[in-house]
């Protein structure tokens, strides 16, 4: 083992708690939550919906794509959805292989943590797709709850299009932030 790779791959990870998720400071949250702690709100819905919807989900594979959900943003940052739309198409998710293969070199875990953030970007599997929507209701649900807190209104943006679920289960569950929200 190398463990001055696998030590600077948990300071990788640690810088998560640092970094800011940038859309809400874009849009007048104060202290807006870390990646880190949206992170884990994503494993904890992902949890959540593990249990709720009826295919067979593998726990293991779904926390593990879900808590690597976001870990490139430790070298690239959280760079908000509407700053992409100015970059050429493929270029987020090329940018973050290269951060993540960067941050897991030398560790001997990088090939299988590379296969699971590849399965997670192919969005091919329900495990995929259940971390997909959990990381969309995490977002909403914070949305909302940023709303109640602040009354702040820059959020309505959010609430303009229906997002698209893979489940059921997830649906119903943004349906009622919806319906908590109206």
């Amino acid at each position: 083992m190398n463990v001055t790779a696998v030590t600077q791959t948990l300071l990788h990870a640690n810088q998560l708690k640092r970094t800011a998720r940038t859309g809400w400071g874009q849009r007048g949250v104060p202290d807006a939550e870390s990646v880190a702690a949206h992170s884990f709100g994503v494993v904890f819905t992902a949890l959540t919906l593990a249990q709720l919807v009826d295919e067979a989900i593998d726990l293991g594979k779904l926390l593990a794509l879900a808590a690597l959900h976001d870990l490139p943003e430790a070298l690239t940052t959280d760079i908000p959805t509407p700053a992409w739309r100015y970059l050429p198409p493929g270029i987020k998710t090329d940018v973050e292989r290269g951060a993540l293969a960067e941050m897991l070199a030398k560790t001997p875990f990088a090939a299988d943590w590379m296969i699971l953030w590849e399965e997670l970007h192919a969005n091919e599997t329900a495990v995929a797709r259940l971390v997909h929507d959990a990381d969309k209701l995490e977002m909403y649900l914070q949305a909302w709850v940023y709303e109640q807190q602040f009354g702040n209104r820059f959020l309505a943006e959010f609430w303009v299009n229906t997002p698209t679920f893979h489940f059921a289960e997830a649906r119903k569950i943004y349906e009622e932030i919806r319906r908590l929200r109206d």
